[in-house]
């Protein structure tokens, strides 16, 4: 059947829809409230629709469909069939890893430990942990807690009746509480383990809150000894979960989602927040092969999440709506208060999540990394053509001394230094930046419009400001170039970005690996330049000390300074060691001259 045949036919009913193409392969799962609105999208209209998605419709060869009960249902049930198909054109989880989990064991004596497997035999698990020192650090807290067993033996009450274990270093040195022998009861040791679990479900306030009145009683009773023992745990207790607690936010229980993105990639954190404290916190990463609505994006997250940590928080805090609605959650977009408080604090983990992927790529695929940077430049500076073909230039002088200015080079985000140029500044007299800058610009650029027309750069960064760039746009502009080349400015004192005719600075994110290229290329074109400059300020020195004494030329200054090795010691050197190089009339005019200067 004609798949515009099959789509007369989809009901109007929430649903999961799966596209194959002719091998029969499943290319695109998508979930929608209308069945028969969602999939008529795709083929009512395509010059709608972006490259990839025409690209797309026109491989798909079939159409299949599920109908479910709610939106709810349908959001589920694509996550699960995405992970099965893994089709070409859905949204990707971009980190494939197992992460941690806490496992409590089912047996008599429960052990709790670390573990990236999960076994369906009883055992209770809390996770997944995105990070495994904080999950380390837990299991670091429970056992000087609660001295719990770590040994892996076959421990039941037949086992210690019979009495043939003996107890091991850990509980000669009060690590463990002896399970194997006896030293403990089984009811004692499961209070400790329910105790664990509700720490772990985000019940601290009320745990510390237990032990407080448990040292009370203990110390009206006179029995200082338990007193103390609960005064200890109550201290770990605090010192622990101070750290994770949300100062003003502990009557909040919700779970909050927060997306970072990044062309066709995006960033999430999640955070489950209970009674105020932070008890489950994971990073996932997005990778988006056709054009999909942020709501959509959030969706999938919210899916994600949920076959991981099971059923969402009555109040879940997002930046924006997503495209589905789950019975029995509220999504709130906070505008002020706690909860933004909390938003804030997972688009912060987001975006530090995005720089570390960031820089991890920058390792293991240095060529992505470089496009995606220099992509990145190109939509913040609003620029049509990505700037592969960068030049940046700044101005050297002290007190009008020496004027040079300095052109460098960056091709694909990195130094290009066969490109760098270096300018002597000739028709400026004195410290004028400004017109230096216009020299420059103007040699620059008319020069490569005789020589190499098709090389011109698509991004000019001066390093200055509105000053420096409007006078480099003015020799642009008597080029014709205006049009052709985007010409910007980068001040130091805020590191903005200024732009000809915008009264406002652009202010790039600190951390944007953005911001960072047009850092290197400022400060590489600033070295290069003081470099230079500081080279003819060394050579006029020598120049100034000994060719301005009659006789002296390049060759016998050449032959003294070999000689010598500096202008100071020919200074010192006596009239006969200086006649040995160059004649006694010449020696004593060269000796008289450099020790009255």
């Amino acid at each position: 059947m004609d798949i515009r045949e099959q789509i007369k036919s989809l009901p109007h009913s929430p649903g999961v829809y799966r596209y194959y193409d002719a091998s029969g392969k499943v290319i695109y799962v998508g979930k929608a409230k209308d069945l028969f609105k969602r999939v008529h999208q795709y083929f009512v209209a395509p010059e709608r629709l972006n490259t990839k998605t025409r690209v797309l419709v026109s491989k798909i060869a079939d159409l299949q469909y599920s109908v479910v009960d709610s939106e709810a249902d349908a959001l589920l049930l694509e996550n699960n069939l995405i992970k099965q198909y893994k089709p070409k054109y859905n949204i990707l989880l971009k980190d494939s890893k197992t992460y941690p989990w806490i496992c409590i064991s089912n047996e008599p004596f429960p052990r709790v430990y670390l573990t990236r497997k999960v076994v369906q035999n009883g055992s209770r698990y809390f996770g997944p942990y995105s990070s495994v020192l904080h999950a380390r650090n837990l299991l670091d807290f429970f056992n000087s807690n609660y001295r719990l067993r770590s040994c892996k033996l076959k421990i039941d009450s037949e086992s210690i009746l019979r009495g043939k274990m003996r107890p091991c270093l850990d509980y000669q040195i009060k690590k463990c509480r002896g399970c194997c022998i006896g030293a403990v009861s089984m009811q004692e040791y499961k209070l400790d383990i329910e105790e664990i679990v509700s720490l772990l479900k985000g019940s601290a306030a009320e745990i510390v809150q237990q032990y407080r009145q448990r040292m009370m009683q203990a110390a009206e009773q006179l029995d200082f000894e338990t007193a103390q023992i609960y005064k200890e745990k109550l201290a770990l207790l605090e010192n622990h979960y101070s750290k994770s607690i949300i100062s003003g936010a502990r009557d909040i229980n919700a779970d909050v989602f927060s997306l970072v993105f990044d062309n066709a990639d995006a960033y999430g954190n999640f955070l489950r927040i209970r009674s105020g404290s932070i008890v489950q916190s994971l990073n996932l990463g997005f990778k988006m092969n056709i054009e999909e609505e942020q709501a959509s994006v959030l969706s999938c997250f919210i899916a994600e999440i949920e076959s991981k940590f099971g059923k969402l928080s009555h109040e879940v805090i997002v930046p924006f709506l997503p495209d589905v609605e789950i019975l029995g959650v509220e999504f709130k977009i906070p505008v002020k208060g706690d909860k933004l408080a909390l938003l804030s604090l997972s688009a912060k983990n987001a975006k530090e999540y995005q720089f570390n992927s960031l820089r991890q790529r920058e390792q293991t695929d240095p060529e992505t990394f470089k496009a995606a940077v220099v992509e990145e430049l190109r939509i913040a500076l609003g620029m049509k053509e990505a700037p592969v073909h960068m030049e940046c230039f700044d101005n050297s002088n002290i007190q009008g001394t020496n004027p040079v200015a300095s052109c460098v080079v960056f091709r694909n985000g990195v130094p290009s230094k066969k490109d760098y140029r270096r300018f002597k500044i000739k028709t400026v007299i004195g410290a004028n930046d400004y017109a230096s800058m216009k020299e420059v610009v103007n040699r620059r650029y008319s020069r490569m419009l005789e020589e190499h027309p098709e090389d011109l750069p698509q991004l000019i960064v001066i390093d200055g400001g509105k000053g420096q760039l409007g006078f480099a746009y003015e020799a642009l502009r008597e080029l014709g170039l205006t049009d052709k080349l985007t010409v910007i400015g980068l001040a130091k004192r805020l590191e903005e970005v200024i732009r000809v005719g915008d009264p406002y600075p652009l202010f790039l994110d600190r951390n944007s690996q953005a911001l960072k290229l047009l850092q290197r290329i400022r400060d590489e074109a600033h070295r290069f330049g003081i470099t230079f400059h500081r080279n003819l300020r060394s050579k006029a020195q020598v120049k100034s000390a000994l060719r301005d004494i009659k006789g002296v030329g390049e060759q016998t200054e050449n032959r003294l300074l070999m000689h010598f090795g500096s202008v100071a010691r020919i200074a010192s050197a006596s009239i006969e060691d200086i006649a040995a190089l160059v004649g006694a009339q010449l020696a004593e005019r060269i000796h008289k001259s450099l020790n009255e200067k």
